[in-house]
């Protein structure tokens, strides 16, 4: 599975789809166990259906869900990777003892981090408040990819005060402290080296969760700050490395990693989570020309995006979701754009009503790429040969069913019976002024599935793409204070199996002249 890739599933199932020794680094941060039937923070059908299986049988059962999750996270890991398991106090000595013990082995652990954080809890009746998370550090070999890190001193002083040693000058003018250099010994430990170096970090991280005000805020409950992950992705992974995030989430860790050169993978059953965090690398990126495409993989795919995409790129996409084998060469191949394991070929034609001559000439290809294939499947009454299309008409499955008859048979196969097609929500974007540059806008969506949520652009510029300043409205209606000028508003409505629409309005907000 090559990155870079958001996808829309369940994580066992896709994990259990790549390859060995493929991934170098792996955070997660599952949803926590804290006694409840189940926790819903997006809201949408697949998140919840997830949380209702994982809280079915309690911790035994909670633990047997993570860990069959970690196991084949374990797998994929190449020998040089880690993995960065983030948790709480309900469950961090099971998920220990019980999940990476057993799979890591206790000689690859590497840290228990502490990830302390400010915040408002209710006063206790018996003792202190919890203020940390944990996340457990281990590394799948002792040949694991560390770079350490060190955090910069904010100034002179700061170090100096930290140090609590008095300060040198040598002949040169240069600052320096005595350090301890072993068994009694004093060496000199110069200012501006030790400020170019850093502070080395140890295993209590202090962040604070991120508050309402701030500019990281997309409206995840429990989004984590991306120094945290910026600390996690620098220091166990280099530049083109691949960085995995099977509970993707708000999308922290792929957005730090993408922007940090790291290819990514990130999974989520939720829709939201999925198309959030594709709205937040959209925002983040910049020109689209400067960036590396990813590939957005939802269950349902877009019959309009299909049509439009790449010849080559569709033949392979839906030779592959057939089980077949696609011809990179795409020349000098008798018109046969794959095959299947048994070398049967395929041809695929992304049109409607495709008729009997497509039939008569694929037949004869068949027979020039291998007629001892072909006349061997003729015997065994096996398909000769597949042609995948939108649609056929009914001179095609006439001739199908004749040649069928002489035990020569070409499986006919639609698109929609291979993937799940599905058309994007029609999307309805209305103004109207209700105070002086106070505008109410309106969103309404028709949908075959029905809409998730909304999201916003209220600087809108087509050429750089849908930029979200508002990632998940489930009403469709915002009222914004517009300053004078022209302006650009666009909407966006994702239905519920992750499709998009959008519209979009202008508007020239004029100065109000009073007389009196």
């Amino acid at each position: 599975m090559l990155a870079n890739k958001l996808i829309l599933g369940d994580n066992l199932d896709i994990l259990k789809g790549m390859d060995d020794e493929t991934v170098d680094l792996i955070y997660l941060d599952p949803p926590f166990f804290s006694n409840r039937d189940y926790e819903v923070i997006w809201g949408d059908e697949g998140e919840v259906r997830s949380f209702q299986d994982r809280w079915s049988g309690g911790i035994e059962h909670y633990i047997a869900w993570l860990k069959e999750r970690v196991i084949e996270m374990h797998r994929i890991l190449k020998s040089t990777g880690s993995i960065f398991l983030h948790c709480d106090w309900h469950a961090d000595a099971y998920i220990r003892m019980l999940i990476l013990d057993k799979i890591f082995g206790t000689r690859n652990f590497v840290n228990n981090i502490v990830w302390n954080y400010s915040g408002w809890n209710k006063k206790l009746k018996l003792g202190f408040e919890k203020r940390h998370d944990t996340i457990f550090f281990y590394s799948k070999s002792s040949k694991c990819t560390f770079n350490g890190y060190n955090t910069p001193w904010e100034d002179k002083t700061d170090y100096i005060k930290t140090r609590k040693q008095k300060v040198f000058t040598d002949d040169k003018g240069e600052e320096y402290v005595l350090s301890d250099g072993g068994k009694g010994s004093r060496v000199k430990r110069y200012i501006k080296d030790a400020m170019s170096y850093g502070s080395p970090v140890d295993d209590v991280w202090c962040f604070d969760k991120l508050n309402n005000s701030s500019k990281e805020r997309i409206g995840y409950p429990t989004q984590k700050p991306e120094a945290l992950l910026e600390r996690i992705i620098s220091s166990a992974s280099n530049e083109g490395d691949v960085v995995l995030d099977p509970f993707v989430g708000g999308g922290t860790t792929i957005a730090v990693a993408d922007r940090m050169n790291r290819k990514w993978i990130g999974i989520d059953q939720s829709v939201a989570a999925i198309r959030v965090s594709d709205l937040r690398l959209k925002k983040q990126r910049g020109p689209l020309d400067l960036y590396e495409p990813y590939d957005l993989i939802l269950r349902t795919h877009n019959h309009n995006v299909l049509r439009a995409m790449d010849a080559f790129e569709f033949e392979t996409m839906i030779i592959e979701r057939f089980g077949g084998t696609a011809n990179l060469k795409q020349r000098s191949d008798f018109g046969i754009d794959g095959k299947m394991p048994d070398n049967t070929p395929i041809q695929v034609k992304r049109s409607d009503a495709v008729g009997r001559n497509v039939i008569d000439n694929f037949l004869s290809a068949v027979r020039r790429s291998d007629e001892q294939l072909f006349e061997k499947n003729k015997a065994e009454k096996k398909p000769v040969g597949y042609i995948i299309a939108f649609s056929f008409n009914r001179g095609a499955i006439e001739e199908a069913a004749r040649l069928k008859n002489r035990n020569i048979i070409v499986e006919l196969k639609k698109v929609g019976d291979i993937i799940h097609l599905g058309n994007p929500p029609q999307v309805t974007l209305t103004a109207s002024e209700i105070d002086c540059h106070k505008y109410a806008f309106e969103a309404t969506a028709k949908s075959e599935v029905g809409i998730e949520f909304f999201s916003w652009d209220f600087k809108h510029n087509p050429e750089d793409g849908f930029k979200a300043d508002i990632y998940l409205d489930k009403e469709g209606k915002q009222v914004r204070k517009l300053v004078p000028g022209e302006h650009q508003i666009a909407v966006e409505a994702t239905d519920k199996c992750g499709l998009d629409g959008m519209d979009k309005i202008e508007l020239n907000v004029k100065d109000k002249i009073e007389h009196s």
